[in-house]
């Protein structure tokens, strides 16, 4: 079998490859996300394009110099045409999350997959999900449920917890909106020799 590994440390990321029995080791790609979300602004990338672009960037950055398949993955949310980035403590959770109440968002994730400093396989997959008019008492519920764990990711929910009782709607793969579209990696990670066909 060939090796694998994943550029990030995103515990759901790791869950999901573990889950899905992928063997693989996970590195720190070591990529400025800030730095290159700011250049990529200067070109108005959308925020599709910032996924497509730090996913690739992290690939890259890993497959140099090290053997086998090198995954890097990212995800961006957008509402309203904007790029929303993850909010730093439980306030800035509480108004994210008044803010894109009763409304639909996007997230995109995208995968990009390197060998040797090349791209040799990339998909992007995109979610719509619509959060339900819920209450103030529900938020603050949800927000003593969830604690420190809402920073984990741009929205500000799992839907593999209470999260998912904040959403009226949702459209797209699951593996997307956990950040880490499966279905045509797996069929890459089989074609490749790193899972059997």
């Amino acid at each position: 079998m060939s090796a694998l590994i994943l550029a990030s440390k995103s515990p759901t990321r790791r869950a999901v490859l573990e889950g899905a029995g992928v063997p693989f080791e996970a590195v720190e790609s070591g990529v400025d996300e800030d730095a290159a979300k700011v250049g990529l602004a200067a070109k108005r990338a959308t925020p599709r394009q910032v996924a497509e672009a730090l996913a690739e960037d992290k690939a890259l950055a890993v497959s140099v110099g090290r053997p086998g398949l090198v995954v890097g993955a990212d995800q961006t949310l957008e509402f309203q045409g904007q790029l929303y980035d993850k909010v730093e403590t439980l306030e800035d959770v509480r108004a994210r999350l008044r803010t894109l109440r009763g409304k639909p968002h996007q997230l995109h994730s995208a995968v990009v997959v390197a060998q040797g400093g090349a791209v040799v396989w990339r998909e992007t997959q995109s979610a719509t999900l619509r959060m339900r008019d819920f209450s103030d008492a529900f938020l603050e519920e949800y927000l003593t449920a969830e604690g420190q764990a809402a920073l984990g990711s741009v929205g500000c929910y799992r839907l593999e917890g209470i999260g998912v009782q904040l959403f009226s709607k949702i459209e797209g793969d699951y593996f997307a909106i956990l950040g880490l579209p499966m279905i045509g990696l797996l069929d890459l990670l089989r074609r490749r020799g790193v899972l059997s066909p």
